[in-house]
């Protein structure tokens, strides 16, 4: 019997599938990417020709050792991976490396897909092997590739003009110019106050007349729009017209009755699934697709390994013909014939790149019920599977059956009042789902069942009430999850599978922050924003990326070539680049100036600096030092006043005293928030606000850093308090105040009390010896000799002569700082 070595990406999807297999067939997992690119400079050659270096991922270097090891006891090599260009890729790699090796000699390459792990579709795979896609590859190498050139090249100058450890993304970019253009529409708004009328009404001659409202639509002959009162004034003038005319009672003038059907929504793509699961479960992108990637590869169903959905990266809404079977068969078991339309159902995806090989995301069996698998499953994993499984049922049942009814009623001449009913007659679908939305209430407008009295033409009915409602336009909502995502699909900035690590990126690196569900940005995220949409317009724009995204999948379809692709691409931004390197800080990271300081008579200011945000009372230029203080974790640049910001600098708070009688006090400096000791300073975490933090977590966090220097200690010299410790760059020297570098050379556990003492007194620089060092420099320049233009020797020596002069100056400083002590 030959042997077969099988490899998918993960363990659970490879206990999957080798139950599928039976023997013959050894299946281990490659745990994702086995190479990635070289992390450094240079990675994409951009001189000779798009050349890609990449290492072995170390974390999964292990697992490409197994690999090896397992292949060459094996006949067959058979790439499972999943059936995207990412799958694709990872299988290029694996083969790449083994290739490397000298494993592949004699050994035939089978690459499979599947779209679902069933028993049927991995064997029916197995029988039809292809090669592996190199369109496919190199869709997914290019993209890599400019995310490399754009992140490699962008970045260090976002680090350099405004904040160490920013990044710039392909994708992420124009995504956080969505969020960052719907702040400052939101920011410029200014609402309109309008106001509306409704009578109250009731029906004449019923045993228990139940109250209707109806909305006013005419005014003394004139059509009623949402500016057409606009002050308290015309409200009240509207509602004493109307009662006047109207001598308390209202009079039918139209019944207009209907049915309306509505059809339920599609299956899932990855996008719907993404926004239905933030909105109806409140998961993030990540924390859906992360459920999902288990559902797909595999649950043990009490000693049945079985993958419950299709695969999850799809944009398809296609369904497979024995799937639909299957899910007729399990609507007519749980609900009835009567809920099935005479004929299936056919969805057609509205994506130009929709690839219609795949299915949309379902059940691998609509008969499989989420009651049932639920005891198995994680509670992310059963909310999940449960949502899925009720909208694959729902798009194959029945319509859902309205009567609607709209009623017309007259105050007098020319005021006319309208009331609409809608009740749900025949579920339909809606027994089982009913889709979501993006307004307030996420719920969908026919889902509210209003109910009208039976009402003629010519009837008469009670005026009970009439009620005059202010009103206020409102700006347009932050984005959510849900409306980010859907955006992004419907400007076609990036591709579904790409939407969790956009907005996980975002998250990360602190561009924006989620108030409840809305993404808000932060000022690091604003002016991120700013220095690209002004500086790197092209590269943020909507229509560009879309376009390179549209490109992308013609390499994929075979129908561009991808170097030509980055050579057009890097030759524009590269000179961009270049560009924009003598950008000054100033020129990207402006300050704003919020007024003066009372006290002092200085401007206060705000901008971000390296640290984070912060306020600035006075100039570089004064006399005195400025004083600084960082912006609270809820307060932004762009809407801070100058009373916040002048309360940031009366914030120290006495927070009591530790064992050792020391007075401890938290405080705001230009590097954040910092809890004082004694002398001594520690900062707060990320976590800490600096006006509600309390005693016993300032003592952790100063017992925190005494165990962190505790444990970096190299040797401690008794109770002088000098210590050696362990640095980022190396040993060095302190006292806790003071800090001396080590001579290279001598070890660090060889030096005495007294050589460190020295060497403190050394780096410690007091101001005798800088200002003597400047009176040198000062004495040496006023007697050097006059430049000539024709030499620059005179020049030289003048610099000799003046740097030996202040090395003596500066030798007798120490050595007076040295006799003091």
């Amino acid at each position: 019997m030959s042997k077969n070595l099988v490899i998918v990406e993960s363990p659970a999807k490879a206990k999957t599938i080798k139950k599928y297999l039976g023997k013959g067939f050894e299946v281990l997992a490659s745990y994702g990417h086995v190479r990635d690119l070289v992390p450094k400079d240079g990675a994409v050659d951009v001189t000779n020709g798009f050349d890609m270096k990449y290492q072995v991922i170390e974390r999964n270097e292990k697992h490409v050792k197994a690999i090896a090891a397992a292949l060459k006891d094996a006949d067959e090599l058979w790439l499972a991976t999943d059936p995207d260009r990412e799958g694709e890729a990872i299988s290029w790699h694996l083969v790449e490396l083994l290739r490397e090796k000298k494993l592949l000699a004699n050994k035939p390459v089978k690459r499979v897909v599947f779209y679902e792990i069933t028993q049927r579709e991995v064997q029916n795979a197995i029988k039809n092997p292809r090669e592996i896609s190199d369109d496919l590859v190199n869709a997914q190498q290019a993209r890599r590739a400019l995310d490399y050139l754009v992140g490699f090249n962008l970045s260090p100058l976002l680090w350099r003009k405004v904040q160490p450890g920013l990044s710039a993304g392909r994708v992420q970019s124009p995504a956080l110019r969505l969020i960052c253009e719907r702040e400052e529409e939101i920011k410029a708004f200014v609402p309109r106050e309008y106001w509306t009328l409704q009578a109250s009404a009731q029906k004449k001659g019923e045993k228990d007349p139940q109250a209707f409202t109806a909305k006013l639509v005419e005014l003394q002959g004139r059509k009623v729009e949402q500016f057409t009162l606009t002050n308290t004034v015309a409200a009240l003038t509207a509602k004493n017209i109307i009662a006047k005319a109207a001598e308390g009672e209202l009079v039918v003038t139209a019944v207009d009755k209907k049915q309306r059907r509505r059809s339920p929504a599609p299956p899932f793509t990855t996008s719907t699934l993404q926004q239905e699961a933030n909105r109806k479960l409140g998961f993030s992108a990540s924390r859906t697709m992360r459920a999902a990637q288990q559902l797909y590869e595999g649950v043990d169903l009490g000693g049945e390994t079985v993958g419950l959905i299709t695969y999850m990266r799809t944009d398809s809404v296609s369904l497979a013909q024995d799937a639909l079977a299957d899910i007729r068969k399990t609507i007519a078991a749980q609900f009835g014939a009567k809920a099935l339309p005479d004929e299936p159902r056919h969805y057609k995806t509205k994506s130009k790149n929709a690839q219609e090989a795949h299915e949309a995301v379902r059940p691998t069996f609509a008969s499989r019920l989420p009651k049932d698998v639920a005891p198995f499953l994680t509670p992310d994993q059963a909310k999940l599977y449960e949502l899925i499984w009720k909208r694959t049922i729902a798009c194959q049942m029945q319509q859902a059956v309205f009567d609607t009814v709209a009623v017309e009623l007259a105050a007098g001449a020319g005021n006319t009042f309208r009331a609409t009913g809608s009740v749900l007659v025949e579920p339909g679908f809606i027994a089982v789902y009913s889709q979501g939305t993006d307004t307030p209430s996420g719920k969908d407008e026919d889902e509210d069942d209003k109910r009208l009295p039976a009402l003629e033409v010519g009837e008469r009915v009670k005026l009970l009430d009439l009620i005059v409602d202010q009103h206020f336009t409102e700006p347009p909502p932050r984005y959510t999850e849900a409306s980010l995502v859907k955006t992004l699909e419907e400007y076609d900035i990036g591709r579904p599978s790409t939407y969790a690590s956009i907005i996980s990126t975002l998250l990360a690196r602190d561009y924006v922050r989620l108030d409840g569900k809305a993404f808000v940005p932060t000022d690091v995220g604003m002016i991120v924003n700013k220095f690209l949409t002004e500086h790197f317009a092209r590269y943020v724009d909507y229509e560009f990326t879309a376009h390179l995204e549209d490109d992308l999948d013609a390499v994929s379809r075979g129908e561009k070539q991808w170097k030509p692709l980055l050579a057009e691409f890097w030759q524009a931004f590269k000179q961009r680049i270049d560009e924009k390197q003598e950008l000054s800080r100033s020129e990207v990271s402006e300050s704003r100036q919020l007024g003066i300081d009372p006290v002092s008579g200085k401007p206060v200011s705000a901008r971000l600096g390296r640290y984070g945000p912060y306020v600035q009372i006075g100039t570089k230029d004064d006399a005195d030092k400025p004083r600084f203080a960082s912006l609270r974790a809820n307060q932004r640049i762009d809407t801070l006043t100058l009373d916040e910001a002048l309360a940031l600098f009366a914030l120290p708070r006495k927070l009591g005293q530790l064992p050792s009688g020391e007075e401890v006090e938290v405080n705001i400096g230009r590097f954040g928030p910092y809890v004082r000791y004694g002398s001594n300073f520690v900062s707060l975490k990320k976590d800490d606000d600096p006006y509600t933090i309390e005693l016993p977590r300032a003592i952790e966090l100063i017992e925190q850093k005494a165990a962190a220097l505790e444990a970096a200690t190299i040797k401690r010299y008794g109770d002088s308090g000098i210590r050696i410790v362990k640095g980022r760059f190396g040993p060095y020297i302190t006292d806790g105040k003071r800090r001396a570098r080590i001579p290279r050379g001598r070890d660090p556990e060889s030096l005495s009390v007294l050589e460190c003492e020295a060497y403190l007194a050394e780096a410690e620089k007091p101001a005798a010896t800088v200002r003597a060092r400047k009176a040198a420099d000062k004495d040496v320049a006023a007697t050097a000799p006059p430049k000539k233009a024709a030499s620059k020797a005179p020049n030289n020596a003048a610099k000799k002569t003046a740097s030996k002069a202040a090395k003596k100056v500066a030798k007798k400083a120490v050595k007076t700082t040295k006799a003091k002590r």
